[in-house]
C-alpha cells in the first residue's frame, strides 16, 4: 500500500482499481504514511497556516426530508428559528471585531428566505464589510437564483453532494435526484463561485465502491472546497438508531483527498470533534486546512441539531474562537484570519 500511496503524492491520481486497493488494503503503517504525505502537501501549497470562517445558522427550517438529518421536514420535535436581517448582522459585527474576514451563512432549505431576502442579506453584509468574503450553504436552487446571490456579493458556495453513489443518494434522500445536486455544482462553477461540496462517510450499506464513487467524482468536478464528515445519528429520524461512521475512516479518506486535490481548502469539521475530543485536531494533521468556529446566537445553537452531540452549543462567540485558536496551536499549526481564498481562484498556483 505504500507504493500506492507513494504514486498517489507524485501524480495526485490513482485509478478506480488503485483506489479500491488501497482502501480494502489500508493498514496502521500505510496509513501513516499515508498522512504523513497528505500533510507534506499541505504545507507544500499552504504552509501551517489554518483559516477560520465564521459560521451563521440563520434558518433551522428546511424543506427537505433527508432520512439522516435532524432538521428533516417531517421531524415534528425540531425547534425551529429563524434569524432577522438584524440578528444575522449583530452576527457579523461579533465576527468583525473577532478578526473574522469570511461569514459562512448555512441553513436548510427554507423557502421564507426567497432570492429578494438572501439578496437584501447578502448585500447588507456587503455595504458593512465590503473586504469580506461570504459564502452560501442553502441547498439546491435555480441556476437564476444563484446568479443573483453572486451578483450580491456572495463567492463561496457550500453543497456537498452527500453521496455519489445513486443507490444510497435515492434512499437516504426521499424524491430528491443526483442530477438535480450535480447540475447545481455545475451551474455554481460556471458562474463563477468558489464551490465546495463532500460527502457523508459511514451511511448504512456504504462500501469502499461508493468512496471510490465519491473520489471519482471529485476528481472530476475539481471544488475549491470539500467537507466530508462522520455520519452521526440523530434520534428523531428514521436513521436514529444505525451506528455512526468512524474517525479513522473520515482522517484516512481527507488524507487521501489532499493528495488527489492538493490545492483544496479542507475543513476539519465540528463533526469530528463531536465523535472524538482530538477530532479536529486529528483531521488537521491529515491535511485539512479550515475550521468554522460558530458565531449564531448561542440561545439558537442547540436547535440547529443536524445530528446528536454536537459540540459548541453552548459557548459565546468570542470563547468558541479562543478555545479552537488554542487547539489548532497545540496541534502544531498557525491560525490564519485571512478569506484564504483557494489557489486558483486567487491565480496564484
Amino acid at each position: 500500500m505504500i507504493d500506492l500511496v507513494e504514486k498517489l503524492y507524485r501524480n495526485n491520481t490513482l485509478s478506480k482499481e488503485e483506489l479500491v486497493q488501497l482502501l480494502t488494503g489500508m493498514e496502521s503503517s500505510s496509513r501513516d504514511h499515508l498522512i504523513k504525505k497528505a500533510h507534506a502537501t499541505r504545507m507544500h501549497r499552504y504552509g501551517d497556516s489554518v483559516y477560520m470562517r465564521g459560521l451563521i445558522e440563520f434558518t433551522s427550517y428546511c424543506r427537505r426530508n433527508c432520512n439522516y438529518c435532524g432538521i428533516r421536514s417531517e421531524n415534528p420535535r425540531a425547534e425551529r428559528y429563524r434569524l432577522s436581517l438584524e440578528e444575522i448582522l449583530d452576527c457579523c459585527r461579533i465576527g468583525s471585531e473577532l478578526g473574522f474576514q469570511t461569514f459562512v451563512l448555512q441553513g436548510g432549505e427554507d423557502n421564507y428566505f426567497t432570492d429578494e431576502r438572501i439578496v437584501e442579506i447578502l448585500e447588507s453584509i456587503k455595504e458593512q464589510y465590503p473586504e469580506c468574503a461570504i459564502t452560501l450553504s442553502i441547498g439546491e436552487k435555480a441556476r437564476e437564483s444563484y446568479q443573483k446571490f453572486y451578483d450580491a456579493g456572495a463567492s463561496r458556495y457550500l453543497l456537498r453532494h452527500e453521496t455519489a453513489s445513486r443507490r444510497l443518494y435515492e434512499k437516504m434522500h426521499p424524491g430528491m435526484n443526483l442530477d438535480d445536486r450535480i447540475k447545481c455544482l455545475q451551474d455554481l462553477k460556471k458562474i463563477g463561485f468558489q464551490v465546495g461540496t463532500g460527502f457523508l462517510v459511514g451511511l448504512p450499506g456504504q462500501t469502499v465502491m461508493d468512496y471510490v464513487e465519491d473520489l471519482v467524482f471529485l476528481q472530476e468536478l475539481k471544488p475549491h472546497m470539500v467537507g466530508i464528515g462522520p455520519f452521526i445519528p440523530h434520534q428523531h429520524t428514521p436513521m436514529g438508531h444505525e451506528q455512526g461512521g468512524s474517525l479513522t475512516d473520515v482522517v484516512t479518506l481527507l488524507a487521501i483527498i489532499r493528495l488527489l486535490l492538493p490545492d483544496v481548502l479542507l475543513p476539519a469539521t465540528t463533526a469530528l470533534g463531536s465523535i472524538d475530543p482530538l477530532g479536529r485536531e486529528k483531521g488537521l494533521k491529515a491535511g485539512a486546512n479550515v475550521v468554522m468556529p460558530n458565531l449564531s446566537p448561542t440561545k439558537v445553537r442547540t436547535k440547529y441539531a443536524l445530528y446528536d452531540g454536537k459540540i459548541c452549543t453552548g459557548d459565546e462567540a468570542a470563547e468558541c474562537r479562543v478555545c479552537i485558536e488554542d487547539r489548532i496551536n497545540s496541534a502544531g499549526f498557525t491560525v490564519d484570519m485571512a478569506r484564504g481564498d483557494h489557489l486558483d481562484w486567487r491565480g496564484l498556483s
